[in-house]
């Protein structure tokens, strides 16, 4: 892997021709099937879910998306769901449970949207939701963080037994600006707050948070998406072979006891 700045990984994380949702659904599914609304309130098209088959196997595919450009980025709220989202997002899992369609999960957002009107509809509340029912899920659930995964709004799709994550996408708490700006009052050390957070590929690897590195091409995704749509093919086609091995009983036990584990004396990659 390059040798790059944890500032600098952040950097091409956020690049606005990094393939995304739209693209590893186009390029690795055939047959999608986009499914919408949460059937409480309204559409949130930041999060795009739907049936398709991932050579040949049926599957319920979700993620967040950003756009690529300004009027994409408007229309789909530069990435950060609403709760609408989080509830399209479980009732398309639920669904998947039922009709036992392994669950593929794509994460590239800043996170959850922080607005009032999206706090009075129950923001906090449907976050929550994901965690708990993706915890007992009785289906696989690979996630991939393919981008930025920050807070909460990340979580509530990285529930998974197996998180993959590209090498140069990040995956924390909350943004860098945000880290720096509630340590040190100025946002503008965000650079600095990128070395602490332990957010990168590796650093994460090590810590037992993802499973597995999934390798760029050199510069980014960007540079060669065709490639990276065959490297992120090739770890999930490997991440759902696996699960196929573990029964329908234990695959949510095996799922909570990973969760469960991290940050416990000892854990570490692989456990």
């Amino acid at each position: 892997m390059s040798m790059m700045t944890p500032a600098e990984r952040v950097a091409i994380a956020r690049h606005e021709g990094r393939p995304g949702t739209v693209d590893y659904i186009d390029g690795l599914f055939t047959d999608f099937f986009e499914l919408r609304g949460d059937r409480q309130c309204r559409e949130d098209p930041s999060i795009l879910g739907g049936i398709a088959l991932f050579h040949g196997r049926p599957v319920t595919v979700i993620g967040t998306r950003k756009g690529k450009n300004l009027e994409e980025n408007l229309k789909f709220n530069f990435g950060m769901p609403g709760p609408e989202g989080y509830r399209k997002a479980l009732r398309l899992m639920q669904q998947a449970e039922k009709f036992e369609r392994p669950v593929v999960t794509f994460i590239d957002t800043p996170g959850a949207y922080p607005g009032v009107e999206a706090e009075a509809r129950g923001q906090g509340e449907a976050i929550a939701r994901n965690l708990c029912e993706m915890s007992r899920l009785a289906v696989p659930i690979v996630a991939v963080v393919t981008g930025e995964g920050n807070s909460g709004g990340a979580l509530a799709l990285g529930v998974a037994n197996t998180v993959l994550m590209l090498e140069n996408a990040v995956y924390s708490v909350l943004s860098p600006e945000g880290f720096a700006s509630i340590l040190w009052k100025d946002a503008g050390r965000s650079g600095e707050a990128c070395a602490l957070m332990k957010l990168t590929a590796e650093d994460l690897l090590a810590q037992g948070v993802i499973d597995e590195i999934i390798p760029e091409p050199e510069g980014g995704a960007h540079t060669d998406p065709a490639a990276q749509l065959a490297a992120v093919d090739r770890a999930l086609t490997a991440a759902l072979t696996n699960l196929q091995k573990v029964s329908d009983l234990n695959i949510a036990g095996l799922r909570y006891k990973k969760f469960r584990g991290m940050g416990g004396s000892g854990y570490a990659a692989g456990n």
